[in-house]
C-alpha cells in the first residue's frame, strides 16, 4: 500500500509540474490557430513569419517537451536534484521514440529509483563525494537507463502509444459512444479523486498524440456535476438544506472553471444519488462530445477555453445535455430535504448553592 501511495505522489508531483507548460502551450497554439486562421509553423527563421505563426510554433514546441518536464519532475519527486538530469533526458528520449508522455513518466520513474539506489550503494573516494550529486551519479544514470530506454523499452511504449491513438482516431459509431460514455462517468464519478485523475492522466496523454476529444470529454465531465446540481436546486430547492444551497452556490461559479470539487460537501450527504446522477449526465456529455467530434487543445480552463476547441458549439450541447439530465435525475431521484431542528435556547442546569459552607 505505502509502494502505491509513494508512485501515485510521485506522478501527482510530474502532473503538477506538467500542468502550466500544458495550458501555456495549448492556449497559444489556440490562439495562433484562432486569430490567425490556423497558421503553419514557422519553418525557416530566415524568412519572416506572423506573430500567430511564432504563437503556434511556440505552443507545440512547449508540448514536445511535456514527456521531459514530467520526467524530470517525476525523478526529482523519487530522488530530489540528482534525478533531474536523468528524467529530463528521459523523457526527451522517449519524446524522440515517439513514446510520448508514458515514456516520459516510465523514464522518470526508472530514472528516480535507479538514483535512488546509485546513492546508497555507489562508493567513491572522500575527495570525489562531492562530484556524486552534481557530476557521477547523474552521469552513471542517464547512461544505464538511457540504454534500457533506447533498446528495452521505449520501442514497446511508442508502438502501443501509436496503436491506441490509431485506435481512436478510427473510432466508428458505437465505440465512439461506448468510449465517450466511460471517459465521461470516469471523469465525473469522484469529484476529482483518483478515477478522476485516471481519466484526466489518460486525455492529457493522448493529448500529446494529437488526441484531442478526450480532454473535451474531461472538461465537460468535470463541468456537469456542479451545473446539474445547481439545476436541479433552480428547478425545485425543496430538495436542499439551506446549508446544501449555500454549498451549491458556491459550486457553480467554481464549475464554471472546471472546478469539480465544490459539489462534494453535496454527494457527502446523499452520496448514492448525486454520484450515479452526475455520472449518468456526464457519461451522456462524454457521448455526445465524441459524435459530434469535439475537440480541445487545452486540458483545463472551463468556459473560458471554449471559444479554441474544435467544434465548441458541440461541446456546449454536450454540457447543456448532460447538466440537464443530471438535474432532472436528483430532482426524481432525491426526497425533499428535512432541515434539523436546532435548539437555540439550551437550558441551563439549575446550581443548588445551599450545600456550600463558608467557614
Amino acid at each position: 500500500m505505502l509502494k502505491k501511495l509513494e508512485l501515485k505522489k510521485h506522478a501527482m508531483t510530474g502532473i503538477s509540474y506538467m500542468l502550466p507548460l500544458v495550458v501555456a502551450s495549448g492556449l497559444l497554439i489556440a490562439i495562433g490557430n484562432l486569430a490567425g486562421g490556423n497558421p503553419a509553423l514557422i519553418s525557416d527563421y530566415k524568412k519572416s513569419y506572423t506573430i500567430w505563426q511564432a504563437a503556434v510554433s511556440l505552443g507545440v514546441f512547449g508540448m514536445g517537451l511535456l514527456p521531459a518536464v514530467m520526467g524530470a519532475a517525476i525523478a526529482y519527486s523519487i530522488a530530489d536534484r540528482p534525478g533531474i538530469a536523468p528524467g529530463l533526458l528521459m523523457g526527451m528520449i522517449a519524446n524522440a521514440m515517439g513514446a510520448g508522455f508514458l515514456g516520459g513518466m516510465l523514464g522518470g520513474y526508472l530514472a528516480g529509483y535507479f538514483v535512488n539506489f546509485l546513492k546508497k550503494n555507489l562508493k567513491v573516494p572522500v575527495w570525489a563525494q562531492g562530484l556524486l550529486p552534481m557530476m557521477i551519479i547523474p552521469l552513471i544514470s542517464s547512461a544505464v537507463i538511457g540504454l534500457v530506454m533506447f533498446f528495452v523499452i521505449g520501442g514497446p511504449i511508442a508502438v502501443a502509444s501509436a496503436g491506441l491513438t490509431h485506435m481512436l482516431n478510427n473510432m466508428q459509431g458505437g465505440s465512439k459512444v461506448i468510449f465517450g460514455i466511460i471517459m465521461g462517468a470516469m471523469a465525473a464519478f469522484d469529484f476529482g479523486g483518483p478515477v478522476n485523475k485516471v481519466a484526466s492522466l489518460f486525455a492529457d496523454g493522448l493529448l500529446l498524440q494529437g488526441v484531442y476529444g478526450p480532454e473535451a470529454i474531461k472538461i465537460c465531465a468535470s463541468m456537469i456535476p456542479p451545473f446539474g446540481v445547481a439545476l436541479s436546486w433552480v428547478i425545485r430547492k425543496a430538495r436542499y438544506t439551506k446549508n446544501e444551497s449555500d454549498n451549491i452556490k458556491i459550486a457553480f461559479p467554481m464549475g464554471i472553471c472546471m472546478i469539480t470539487e465544490g459539489v462534494i460537501p453535496i454527494a457527502a450527504v446523499d452520496p448514492l444519488r448525486v454520484i450515479f446522477s452526475c455520472s449518468f449526465g456526464a457519461a451522456v456529455g462524454g457521448a455526445i462530445i465524441m459524435l459530434l467530434n469535439v475537440g480541445s487543445p487545452v486540458p483545463s480552463g472551463g468556459m473560458f477555453i471554449v471559444p479554441a476547441m474544435q467544434n465548441p458549439i458541440g461541446f456546449l450541447i454536450a454540457l447543456g445535455t448532460g447538466s440537464v439530465i443530471t438535474a432532472i435525475l436528483l430532482v426524481i431521484l432525491k426526497k425533499d430535504a428535512v432541515e434539523k431542528a436546532v435548539e437555540e435556547e439550551e437550558e441551563e442546569e439549575e446550581i443548588d448553592l445551599s450545600s456550600i459552607k463558608i467557614k
